[in-house]
């Protein structure tokens, strides 16, 4: 994965992220509602646990965390949200990959379609573009204030149960098998070191450029995309600079 960090991608999006923090709060919510409603205790439940270390890491607030576990545990049938990932093509033939969490198929689905249709993308079948993308665990440490050396802190990790490492000047990239994320995560915080971000993620395994003339229209697509409310997370291979 060297050369394709994904944490320069998160850093040159977060501006953008800043701007939209309630619908951020917002989606969260309904994911933390969703893990929930497989047991309110985030220590039986690693799901929830997940979902709320990603919650705390985008500062949300504490109240909003309760209440959305609340929710969870007082709501029988009363709502219920489907998972569904749809897969297509942005301009330029660029991997897209949807996650949506949503109580209302038809509208999701509609609302994801126009998206890709308007900027110049389209939809694809189920299997279209998944196979392009591999799920990892994923989990950066700043690298300010940090004494380890790299070949050191390499090692640590590896220990730990990582897959691999990617080192950059400002951080250290630990990537995993989902099923051993926890475990990794839980003895790197034992052994005193502290995330920017930990997460299960989407990874391109091929990579592509957007053609100058196609970038427009790409971050048109993203932006409808990521603006929607049913929409959890877009995945994409395409390449970054």
């Amino acid at each position: 994965m060297s050369g394709h960090s994904k944490w320069n991608n998160i850093q040159g999006r977060k501006n953008a992220q800043d701007s939209k923090r309630s619908k951020i709060f917002q989606k969260l919510a309904r994911e933390i509602f969703v893990a929930a409603k497989k047991g309110p205790d985030p220590n039986l439940n690693p799901a929830l646990r997940l979902v709320m270390d990603k919650a705390k890491a985008v500062n949300m607030p504490n109240d909003n965390i309760k209440r959305a576990i609340d929710k969870a545990s007082g709501n029988s049938n009363a709502e219920n949200y489907d998972e569904i990932t749809y897969e297509g093509y942005a301009p330029g033939g660029i991997a897209v990959l949807v996650h949506a969490l949503t109580d209302n198929k038809n509208r999701t689905s509609t609302n994801v379609r126009v998206a890709f249709n308007k900027n110049g993308g389209s939809l694809g079948e189920t299997g279209s573009v998944s196979y392009m993308f591999d799920r990892k665990g994923y989990l950066v440490i700043l690298r300010e204030g940090l004494t380890v050396d790299e070949e050191e802190f390499m090692l640590e990790a590896i220990e730990a149960g990582a897959d691999d490492v990617e080192v950059s000047d400002d951080v250290f990239e630990i990537f995993t098998d989902p099923a051993t994320f926890p475990e990794v995560k839980e003895a790197l915080q034992q052994a005193g070191y502290t995330f920017a971000t930990a997460e299960l993620s989407m990874f391109p395994t091929v990579y592509n450029e957007i053609a100058e003339n196609n970038q427009t229209q790409f971050d048109k697509m993203l932006e409808a995309l990521e603006d929607d409310d049913d929409v959890q997370e877009v995945y994409t291979n395409a390449e970054i600079k």
